[in-house]
């Protein structure tokens, strides 16, 4: 599963346009009113403007052999977030994958991730076109199990890891939903950002089939187009 479009919500739309043009150096993609977009290797990340304050865990895939160089590069622009002292990159031991964190400009967690499953390193020193794709979305629900069938139906994909309980993940190591039981999970790691459904939308590629949805919150998806 790719993550070909993400379309996420802001009340900062010009603060996030010069963040993501100017502090990271993505190229800016479509820019109107109250839209913007940037191409990030595969995915098109869209920020639309709104009145309401919204916050979200989303994350990008980086070359496998590159995460503490490009954790170098984004230290000269932005702060990374300490999980504890002295302690900035994180390991995954069941996911084979590690990361660090740092927050965008309307305040979401943001992250870099490794995932040393994926062959896909390169050979030159790391750049922001490196970055791969947006990797993975939040997608807090109160029932996890019932969120991934739902999935599961819509676009014939499959539960990864985690359980079907408090926290699980649904897609493939290429494109993940996040998948916290926000009543049992309070707040995204490592921060004290609280857990809550944000509208978004999204267009998922699985086997090259592509589809379209608008998450709204709880279980609830609306098939754009498919």
């Amino acid at each position: 599963m790719r993550i070909k479009k993400l379309n996420l919500y802001t009340k900062s739309l010009e603060k996030e346009k010069k963040f993501f043009t100017e502090t990271l150096g993505f190229g800016l993609h479509k820019d109107k009113e109250t839209t913007f977009s940037v191409h990030i290797g595969w995915t098109e990340l869209i920020f639309t403007e709104s009145e309401t304050a919204h916050h979200y865990h989303y994350c990008f895939l980086v070359p496998s052999n590159k995460l503490t160089e490009a954790m170098a590069w984004m230290e000269k622009r932005v702060d990374v977030i300490e999980i504890s002292t002295g302690r900035k990159i994180h390991r995954f031991q069941d996911w084979n994958s590690e990361s660090f964190y740092f927050l965008d400009a309307s305040g979401n967690l943001a992250e870099f991730i490794v995932r040393y499953d994926l062959d896909n390193q390169i050979d030159h020193n790391f750049s922001i076109a490196d970055v791969l794709c947006v990797n993975e979305i939040g997608m807090p629900t109160m029932n996890v199990e019932e969120c991934n069938a739902k999935l599961s139906d819509i676009l014939g994909t499959a539960f990864w890891k985690g359980d079907l309980g408090r926290f699980g993940t649904h897609g493939t190591q290429e494109g993940l939903f996040l998948l916290p039981n926000y009543e049992q999970k309070h707040v995204w790691f490592p921060t004290s950002i609280r857990i809550k459904p944000e509208p978004f939308e999204i267009e998922v590629e699985v086997d090259g089939k592509k589809t379209y949805l608008r998450f709204v919150n709880l279980n609830k998806f609306a098939i754009i187009r498919s």
